[in-house]
């Protein structure tokens, strides 16, 4: 019986071991989510003041593609971007608190420091992806947005095409490359799978999570981009929708469910569109 106690407290070592450290992923997650939600909702609270651009078709163009008042285009570009990751960050991390989790399970490393250095850069290398995508999307945005302002007739167009571009990402959510991905970012980085413990393989695998999550979810971004980047309500919408179909028990029928909904609201836009236009 003793024998059988002394091997029971051996077993038990590492899960106490580990207790404090997984206390600590948890803080500091919450805290990283509280700042970035806080500093996306102060940017968020100054655009109104700046004001937007009325644009024929009956809609109004987000400051987010201007420059401000003596500003460079380099300086716009890096407040954009500053901003985007820190959106993504308030957006992204509910979801990718788990998914990290289960990466620190797979390393099985009872060293807390190097267990919570190596989860830093799984981190960082996760929202790479994502600021690499910021980087593009800004100057996409930019050309479009000078386009709208020198051409009329597409300006004009703008709600219908909109309404189309959600109804598109809608349909999108019944896919077998929607499943793929999202699956992908539900399970990652294996059941059963055992990492090695070095920055190398941890950078390797935050740029896997990064890129499935974010062609998992490239639809409903291009929704919020569509329904406003600077809408509070669009982006708490979208995140509740992301964190929702990874972390619920049926996530392909959540995804199927919501992409029912996109489709329904794109249709709505598109009436209405047509309607103002009429």
């Amino acid at each position: 019986m003793a024998t059988m106690a002394q091997l029971q407290m051996v077993r038990s070592r590492p899960m106490v071991s580990q207790q404090p450290a997984q206390q600590g992923f948890l803080a500091v997650s919450a805290l990283l989510f509280a700042a970035s939600a806080a500093v996306t909702t102060a940017w968020c609270g100054s655009m109104p003041a700046m004001g937007e651009m009325p644009m024929p078709g009956g809609w109004s163009m987000s400051m987010a593609w201007m420059r401000m008042p003596g500003q460079t285009w380099p300086g716009a570009a890096a407040s954009f971007l500053g901003m985007w990751v820190a959106m993504m960050v308030a957006m992204m991390l509910p979801s990718l608190v788990p998914m990290l989790g289960r990466y620190r399970q797979a390393v099985g490393t009872t060293d807390g420091v190097r267990l919570g250095g190596l989860t830093a850069v799984v981190g960082v290398g996760y929202f790479a992806v994502w600021t690499a995508l910021g980087m593009a999307v800004f100057p996409l945005g930019v050309a479009l947005a000078t386009m709208e302002m020198h051409l009329p007739a597409l300006a004009g167009a703008v709600p219908i095409a909109a309404g189309m571009v959600v109804a598109i990402a809608g349909w999108l959510q019944f896919t077998a490359w929607k499943a793929h991905h999202l699956a992908c970012c539900r399970e990652a980085p294996g059941r059963g799978r055992t990492l090695t413990a070095d920055a190398g393989t941890a950078w390797r695998q935050g740029v896997r999570f990064g890129f499935h999550c974010g062609l998992s979810c490239a639809n409903l971004t291009v929704i919020l981009l569509v329904i406003g980047v600077m809408d509070l309500r669009a982006m708490a919408v979208v995140t509740a929708a992301i964190t929702a179909e990874r972390l619920a028990p049926a996530g392909e029928r959540v995804a199927r469910g919501m992409g029912v909904v996109a489709v329904v609201a794109g249709m709505f836009l598109i009436a209405q569109a047509v309607g103002l236009r009429g």
